[in-house]
Order: C-alpha cells, then sequence, then structure tokens
C-alpha cells in the first residue's frame, strides 16, 4: 500500500545509539536509502523522496549527531562509527540490495559501505562524497600522527567548550540558512529551517547537530587503504558535481580512475548542494540512472 501522506518517523539501535529515519511508505517497492551529508538532515531529501516515492520505497536517515538521531556521549564521529551505523541500518532494514542516493559526508559514509559490500549494493549515486583529494590526505598524513593527535585533543576541548549558537527567533535562523547558501530559493530555506532547527529551553533556537561534528577524527584509515575500497565498487556509479561548489571535482585530481564503473556529472551554476541548486537537472539524471 502506498503512503500518499508525508514520511513516518523511525528509530534504529546503532552502538547505543537510538538513530532515527523517515520511511516515505511503498514497501512493496525496491529499497533506496537517501544519505544527508555534515550537519544537514533527512528531511532536506523532502523534495528528491516526494519524486521517488512512487517507484521505490524511500528511507532517509539522520546521521548520528544530526536531526533528530542521538549525539554520541562521548562526541565520537569517526568514519568508522558512521560506516558501522550505516551497515547496521542496512541490517536492520533486512534488505539483501540497497541502492544508495549520497550527499557529501553520506555520500563518503555510502562510498565506503559499497565497497565493503559491493553485493548489497544495485546502484549508487554519489553527490560530492569523497572527502578530500588523495593528495591532501597524504599531505595530511605526512604531519606525522602526534601533530594530528594533538590538533584533535586541543580542537575537542575548544568544542566541548563552545556554546551552541542561539537564534532569537526561526526567521533569524532562516535568514542564517540564506546567507550559508545563495542558490536556495525561499522555499527551500524555510523548509530547511524549520526541520533543521530546534528550540531550546529559553524560547531561542538553535540548529540541530552537535558542535563536536565540528572536530574530525585524528584516526582515520590510511589513504591506500581507502582507495582500495573505491576500487572494490562493482555496481554502476553516478558522481555528481557543482561547478561552483568548494569540493574539487574528481575530474580533475584522479580520483576517477579508482572507479572503472562511475561516470561524471558536473553542474553548472551549482554549489555543493547541487540537488536543491539544479533540482529539475538533478532528479533528470538520477531517474535516467536508476531506471
Amino acid at each position: 500500500m502506498k503512503n500518499q501522506l508525508g514520511p513516518t518517523s523511525n528509530r534504529f539501535v546503532s552502538q547505543r545509539l537510538r538513530l532515527h529515519y523517515v520511511d516515505w511508505g511503498n514497501s512493496e517497492a525496491p529499497p533506496l536509502i537517501l544519505q544527508h551529508g555534515g550537519r544537514d538532515h533527512c528531511r532536506s531529501w523532502d523534495w528528491v523522496a516526494e519524486e521517488l516515492r512512487r517507484d521505490w520505497h524511500v528511507i532517509c536517515p539522520d546521521l548520528r549527531g544530526h536531526g533528530d538521531s542521538e549525539w554520541s556521549p562521548e562526541g565520537h564521529y569517526g568514519m568508522d562509527a558512521f560506516v558501522y551505523d550505516f551497515a547496521q541500518l542496512v541490517h536492520t532494514l533486512g534488505h539483501e540490495q540497497v541502492t544508495i542516493v549520497a550527499h557529501s559526508l553520506g555520500g563518503n559514509i555510502a562510498t565506503r559501505f559499497t565497497g565493503l559490500y559491493p553485493e548489497k549494493v544495485a546502484k549508487f549515486v554519489n553527490i560530492e562524497g569523497l572527502g578530500p583529494p588523495p593528495g591532501l590526505r597524504r599531505q595530511q598524513e605526512e604531519e606525522g600522527a602526534g601533530d594530528r593527535l594533538r590538533k584533535w585533543i586541543e580542537d575537542k576541548r575548544k568544542a566541548s567548550g563552545r556554546t551552541v549558537r542561539k537564534y532569537a527567533s526561526l526567521r533569524d535562523a532562516y535568514q542564517r540558512m540564506k546567507e550559508e547558501n545563495g542558490f536556495l530559493t525561499d522555499e527551500q530555506a524555510r523548509h530547511l529551517t524549520i526541520h533543521g532547527a530546534t528550540r531550546n529551553e529559553d524560547g531561542t533556537w538553535s540548529w540541530k547537530f552537535d558542535n563536536y561534528l565540528n572536530v574530525w577524527t585524528a584516526s582515520d584509515l590510511p589513504t591506500d587503504h581507502v582507495t582500495a575500497l573505491w576500487q572494490a565498487i562493482t555496481c554502476p556509479t553516478l558522481m555528481l558535481w557543482g561547478k561552483d561548489s568548494f569540493a574539487s571535482s574528481p575530474a580533475g585530481d584522479g580520483r576517477m580512475d579508482y572507479f572503472p564503473s562511475a561516470r561524471l556529472i558536473e553542474y553548472e551554476n551549482a554549489g555543493h548542494w547541487l540537488h536543491h541548486d539544479q533540482f529539475d537537472r538533478f532528479m533528470g539524471d538520477v531517474k535516467a540512472f536508476l531506471k
């Protein structure tokens, strides 16, 4: 039976955390996971989900520390934890195979999952989700473990003392959202703000994500191990990049060479959130690829 209303909220447990996802119904259809990126939330996919829900069983999870998922008590947001959470979601849903569309941090997580379990993924759309280019990663690794760990400790201490930014009204939070991404329409910014902010006890508003997310892990896999996971992917893969994004395109830094089954499309007049910035074109490309 197809649910024509909005999505329903659900929970699953991963590493003792209660993590949230929304389910758009149509459970008899093939499963499609839409995974958001850093400091975002599952309802940022609503426009995409509305377009795909008739043909797919759409599931949109909130990463740990994001949206309506619980925050890690120790502020642990390493890639190992994120990948485990994603694997646990797929395991909990009980599907033999899933299709994935993932953005930014979510794309980085889903790419590793797809390399770890290539038989579990039918098709994969990656929106600017590969993390830093290998050259930059290797440069960071050459700094030495001691320097990286000391900086990580210092940054974690700073995060522990940082107060959550508060906005006097949802309107103020909305204005901040508009400042951050000039490509957003008023309607998009309003929707993202309503679902991305929560009210504090004193009546002010703050974003739902955990401040500890601003501190990147100091103990990720070595670059060569990450690229080996990329090379293990066997399913058809579509890479999407915005030409006005801060994220460098894999076309120019050699990363496409690690994905023999992937195709890259670059979007004019689109930044990092190209699925918002060029929605109609994005939906056309994704529907054609998933068909």
